[in-house]
């Protein structure tokens, strides 16, 4: 169970949210402003909080910084701002995923899912690797496996894989990349659509169709996949 804090100004959103969360076994706390949910999250343990970005005080993303620093909380961002470079600066100040409005249910509730299982990994032990059925990745050994066949990736091939696989199911926005990367976010996109690429022929079935990493356009990639760490 997560303490779950809703920041909307619609107040039809939160009683459309409320019941589905609580259903699965989740507490729910909600805010109608920036105010209410600074307050919030100094008076509450706050585990995630679902935040719409157009708030009538303030803009939200002014409130993910302190969301993760103050109260130590992931931030899922639901909004109907589909513009990529706020889906860019909610994800470069720290917002875990984001979920455009309108939304489904079930989509959400799987991002969120992903959260919940990155706060247990994060409260445990350092990861020593991530599985699923398919994919096998060694932070220690720096090893990938596929379908039981080892695949060699460069190192900083492997640095760019690790941090999709850290994040598996999240987006990454090409500057989170960079910085794994080349450790600078000022480097050419295209040399991060290169490395990308060649991730892709070695790991996807048909790389000019890839199913395992994902683009989303203008703002970076997701592993389209959910992987299990192990300590």
């Amino acid at each position: 169970m997560m303490q779950i804090l809703i920041v909307d100004d619609e107040q039809s959103i939160i009683d459309t949210l409320r019941p589905v969360l609580t259903s699965v076994g989740h507490a729910v706390v909600e805010a109608h402003d920036g105010a209410e949910a600074l307050k919030s999250i100094n008076q509450t343990a706050v585990d995630l909080v679902l935040l719409d970005l157009g708030l009538p005080d303030t803009d939200g993303c002014d409130l993910i910084h302190p969301m993760k620093q103050v109260a130590g909380a992931n931030v899922i961002v639901i909004s109907a701002r589909h513009l990529e470079q706020d889906k860019i600066r909610a994800l470069d100040e720290g917002a875990d995923d984001y979920v455009d409005k309108p939304f489904a249910i079930d989509e959400l509730l799987a991002r969120i899912r992903v959260v919940e299982r990155r706060r247990t990994e994060m409260s445990g032990a350092a990861v020593r690797r991530y599985v699923s059925e398919d994919l096998i990745i060694d932070i220690a050994r720096r090893e990938v496996v596929l379908l039981g066949e080892p695949i060699h990736l460069s190192p900083k091939e492997f640095a760019l894989f690790e941090l999709l696989a850290r994040s598996s199911g999240q987006v990454v926005t090409q500057r989170q990349l960079m910085i794994a990367g080349w450790s600078s976010p000022v480097v050419e996109a295209q040399y991060l659509r290169s490395y990308i690429a060649l991730l892709r022929d070695k790991l996807e079935a048909d790389p000019s169709d890839p199913e395992l990493i994902l683009t989303e356009p203008g703002v970076g990639y997701r592993l389209n996949t959910i992987l299990a760490p192990e300590h």
